[in-house]
């Protein structure tokens, strides 16, 4: 099992800074080699499943997650989302959080647990390197990018 955190100050309001976080397609966009499609209809609330196929052909897997806390950020309230992982493959649990911060940025916090089944304890360096970097691309990109 890896736990990571990302953090981020990004110019945007928080507001903004949550849409283009949490718009889950979005992901599919930013992410190699993963399509994302929203198995309940808009708009998200607790509840709300997707899938984010990963992978190719016969080595692809679906990482099935369910948003378990739906928080949008109002007024100088902070926005928090929590996901729980429900795969076959991977598990875990993921937290978005934006709050205002200094300078009228956004400060963006990514919290993630995961754990690959079948993968051995040994191998936790090399997902949390590789996860922290595909997510840490991920958000950046997904912040950039209206």
């Amino acid at each position: 099992m890896v736990i990571f955190q990302l953090e981020r100050a990004v110019p945007l309001s928080p507001d903004d800074a949550w849409r283009r976080l949490t718009e889950w397609s979005r992901h599919g966009d930013v992410v190699p080699l993963t399509r994302v499609s929203v198995l309940t209809p808009p708009p998200t609330h607790e509840g709300t499943v997707f899938v984010a196929r990963s992978g190719l052909g016969p080595l692809s897997f679906d990482d099935r997650m369910e948003v378990t806390v739906w928080q949008p950020p109002a007024r100088d309230e902070p926005g928090r989302c929590r996901l729980e992982k429900r795969g076959r493959v991977v598990l875990g649990w993921a937290e978005i959080e934006v709050r205002p911060g200094p300078g009228g940025r956004t400060h963006v916090c990514w919290r993630e647990e995961l754990d690959v089944r079948f993968l051995p304890s040994v191998f936790d360096p090399l997902v949390g390197a590789t996860a922290r970097s595909v997510f840490g691309r991920a958000a950046n990109r997904l912040l950039r990018t209206p």
